[in-house]
Parts: C-alpha cells; sequence; structure tokens
C-alpha cells in the first residue's frame, strides 16, 4: 500500500501537467467546435450551434483539397525519408574515409528550428538571388519559379522536409541495425541466401518494430507540418501547398472564424489517430497471419 502510495505520488507532477497542458485544453477546443464564434462577426462571442461546424467542413471543398493534399506530401515524404534512411543508414554501418565528418554534417539539419529551415530554402529558391534557380536554369534549362509552378512549390515542400528529417530517420534505423544479432544473418549466408532473401526475410522483419515507430513519428509530424511551408511558400502559389495546418492556421488567425477551425483541428487529429491505428492494425494482422502460418 505504501508503495502504491509512494508511485502514485511520483506521477502526481506528470499527471499534473498531463492535466492542465492536454486534456484541459482538448475539452475547451471540444466545446468551441460546437460554436459559432467570429470576433469579426455582428456577434463576437461564443453561440452554441450544435454539429454545424462539422456540416460545413463535410462541404468545405477548400478544406477537402488541404486534407487531399496534406495526404499526398504525408505519403511523399515518409516513403522518400524511410528508403534514404535506410539506405544511409546501411551506408554508415560501413567503414569509409571521414565517416565520422559524413554522419556530423549529416545530423546537422536536424538542430535547425523548422523556420529557419523554411527560411534557409526561401533563400535558396528566390528568382535572381538563390542559386537553386540558377543553376537549374544554367544546367538543364528549368525555370524555377515557386510563385508561378504549382508542381515546382509542392515538390520543393517534400524536398526541404526531406533534407531536414531524414537524419532522424537514419538514426533511427542505425541503431535499430546496429542492435541486431549477427547469428541470423551468419546462418542465411550458409544456407546461400541471395542479399535480396537476407533482406526480404531476416533483416526487414528483425526491423519492423523500429520501422514502425519511425513511420508512426514521421506520419504524425507531416500532418501537422506548418512553419516550414509557411516560411518558403506561404501556402502558394494558390493552394498548390495549402496543407491542413496551414489552412487551420488561416481560418483561426487572419479570419478569427474561432468554432470553425477548432471543429478542422478535431478532425485532424481524428484523422491521424485513424490512420495510425490502421497502419498499426494491418501490420500486426500481418504479423499474426505469418505466425499462424
Amino acid at each position: 500500500m505504501r508503495s502504491q502510495l509512494t508511485g502514485w505520488l511520483l506521477l502526481a507532477p506528470t499527471l499534473a501537467i498531463l492535466v492542465v497542458f492536454g486534456v484541459v485544453p482538448f475539452i475547451y477546443v471540444m466545446a468551441v467546435s460546437f460554436t459559432d464564434w467570429n470576433a469579426f462577426s455582428a456577434t463576437p462571442y461564443p453561440v452554441f450551434n450544435g454539429v454545424e461546424n462539422y456540416r460545413r467542413l463535410m462541404f468545405d471543398g477548400q478544406f477537402l483539397y488541404a486534407i487531399w493534399l496534406t495526404l499526398k506530401f504525408t505519403v511523399f515524404v515518409v516513403l522518400s525519408e524511410l528508403i534514404l534512411g535506410y539506405l544511409l543508414a546501411q551506408l554508415l554501418m560501413r567503414d569509409f574515409p571521414l565517416k565520422g565528418l559524413f554522419r556530423t554534417v549529416h545530423t546537422l539539419p536536424l538542430m535547425v528550428a523548422p523556420i529557419a529551415v523554411g527560411a534557409t530554402w526561401r533563400l535558396l529558391t528566390v528568382p535572381g538571388l538563390g542559386p537553386l534557380p540558377y543553376y537549374l536554369d544554367r544546367w538543364f534549362g528549368i525555370d524555377f519559379r515557386l510563385g508561378s509552378h504549382p508542381d515546382q512549390a509542392f515538390y520543393t515542400t517534400v524536398a526541404m522536409d526531406v533534407w531536414h528529417w531524414t537524419p532522424l530517420v537514419t538514426l533511427t534505423l542505425l541503431a535499430a541495425l546496429s542492435s541486431l544479432p549477427r547469428e541470423p544473418f551468419e546462418q542465411a549466408q550458409i544456407d546461400g541466401a541471395s542479399r535480396f532473401q537476407i533482406f526480404r526475410h531476416v533483416t526487414l522483419p528483425m526491423l519492423k518494430p523500429a520501422i514502425l515507430a519511425t513511420v508512426f513519428i514521421r506520419l504524425m509530424d507531416a500532418l501537422r507540418t506548418v512553419d516550414e511551408v509557411w516560411m518558403l511558400t506561404g501556402g502558394g502559389p494558390g493552394a498548390a501547398t495549402r496543407y491542413i495546418g496551414l489552412y487551420i492556421w488561416r481560418v483561426v488567425f487572419p479570419k478569427t472564424d474561432y468554432g470553425y477551425g477548432a471543429a478542422m483541428s478535431l478532425l485532424t487529429l481524428y484523422l491521424t489517430i485513424v490512420m495510425c491505428w490502421l497502419l498499426y492494425a494491418g501490420l500486426m494482422a500481418r504479423r499474426d497471419l505469418k505466425e499462424a502460418d
């Protein structure tokens, strides 16, 4: 009994912080989402309107487009970072000249604040000033203008996110690769397995927990990206890079439509949880099927 009381006392500060900064704001946002609250309207105070905000969301073309654009962005960045991170982790498992310097330089983007990353890429891509448009035009004849070409703006935000967060994936997978036992690999080589067969049947199953955790982290980060993209493109041109975080920001702050913004925030949170749960359930179901076989 005394040990349980000591445990609860030790947990009390953490639980208090969780309630104050997690549960209370969530309940507040949920309450606001059922109101019509716009500081610029004739009634600039919360007025209960039931589920009207959620009904509006189902017919808001800009919101649905932002959701689709965010999912597309998430698929591109998570897959790219996972593949590049794995290849770089395999490279760092080997010895080569200046390995320590390469590992340090490769990790540097993680130390840069997202808003500074966006500002840096903005300077790199400004026509007439940045080196990227200059060399793309000189070497490949590409007219690189983020403000005029939606596809260029979208793929530049993807490249920026990959540049910023691939080191995190690399370090995670490098730690997982370093902890794998050598015996299964040696046994597979003795049995004459090819490199692809070793990767498919030995490396990948043993790395699955680390890959799953990494995908969850990057999935949630990619779905709520705001500051980097805001600094680089401001969501443009048009709505080409107006991801869901940017769209919510525009509704809540410039338009001061707090009730509608709260409803969008909760629906986005719900979609994130559902996606993570589906991914986890799918991977666990495949594992259970293999164990049953």
